[in-house]
């Protein structure tokens, strides 16, 4: 249905007018080359998942009506604007039968520097959505300082708009997966720890579907590291701490997973961007605490295969939910 229209057509289109500056987060398409290749031709080129799913169903749910939710007020934007366009979309599923069961809380990746909702949430959400799941694909401040932690704020946030407005969204607010990629996957992960839902007096997630996710500050402390970079500022950066001090902190996810639910995390072998170690030393702890726990690691795709078409790790959205269902 748009594989042959253009990135620029379907972003400007007025009907998706709330979202689309934020299809990738602090990032201006219309200066990036692709903004006139039509979806096709980013398959064709670059991969990326299937861009079509996601801008069709984006399309129907905002032509229902409502579908984007601000997390914060006017004035609380103008003291901290990081906070501006910080957002919450509702897919909801077609399936009757999702209102009984959790819904999905999605949060995209982008190195805490932008938010790729244009391939790991849309279209990830409507994969989602065709296994009978609502969604809600969270967009959240980036390039602030302590980006991670500012993070559990924002998933609160959104947790409290979710619980306002539960019967419209016909979810119940303590019946919740969260799912993250890459940067995203260590938030979500992070909102497992004393940072996160315990901190905000949220409900325990039923599971955690981490995707590429970072998970250890130690195995980045141990990275080598170019001849001037400063791994403090790095780690102040996502967390307002020193690197030292993040090794050693429920910041370094994998020493403290007890307040984990049960995890599928997917990965592949050749990810030239977040070591696959991350995930494995996630595993090897939750396995450790007898939490249940499915590590999938595909033998090819690299970072950033989204949803997973075309590639080795093609359906896996399927493959958590089946997993979750049966564990």
């Amino acid at each position: 249905m748009y594989k042959d229209k253009t990135l620029k057509e379907l972003l400007e289109n007025p009907i998706i007018a709330d979202i689309a500056p934020d299809a990738i987060r602090r990032r201006d398409l219309s200066k990036e080359e692709f903004y006139d290749w039509t979806l096709q031709d980013i398959a064709d080129k670059v991969g990326w998942g299937n861009l079509e799913r996601g801008f069709t169903r984006l399309f129907e749910v905002a032509g229902r009506g409502e579908y984007y939710y601000k997390l914060y007020s006017e004035s609380e934007c103008t003291k901290e604007p990081a906070k501006e366009g910080t957002n919450i979309v509702y897919f909801p599923s077609d399936d009757a039968a999702a209102d009984n069961r959790p819904f999905i809380f999605l949060v995209p990746g982008g190195g805490f520097v932008n938010v790729w909702s244009l391939t790991e949430g849309w279209p990830v959400a409507q994969h989602f959505n065709e296994c009978g799941y609502h969604v809600f694909i969270l967009t959240y401040q980036v390039e602030v300082e302590a980006s991670a932690v500012k993070a559990m704020d924002d998933m609160a946030r959104a947790m409290e708009i979710i619980a306002s407005h539960k019967d419209e969204f016909h979810v119940n607010p303590e019946n919740y997966i969260t799912c993250g990629f890459s940067a995203g996957g260590y938030i979500v992960c992070l909102w497992n720890t004393e940072k996160g839902y315990s901190a905000f007096d949220v409900a325990k997630p039923k599971a955690c579907f981490p995707v590429y996710p970072a998970t250890s500050y130690r195995i980045l402390d141990a990275d080598e590291w170019d001849e001037g970079e400063d791994k403090d500022a790095f780690a102040r950066s996502g967390l307002g701490c020193t690197m030292e001090e993040a090794c050693n902190s429920c910041f370094e996810i994998p020493m403290h997973v007890e307040g984990f639910p049960k995890t599928a995390i997917f990965v592949t072998e050749e990810d030239e961007l977040v070591d696959p170690e991350h995930s494995k030393s996630l595993a090897r702890a939750l396995i450790s605490a007898g939490i249940p726990c499915k590590l999938e690691v595909g033998p090819t795709g690299g970072h950033g295969f989204a949803d997973g078409t075309g590639m080795c790790m093609e359906g896996w959205p399927e493959r958590a939910i089946e997993w979750y269902e049966q564990t």
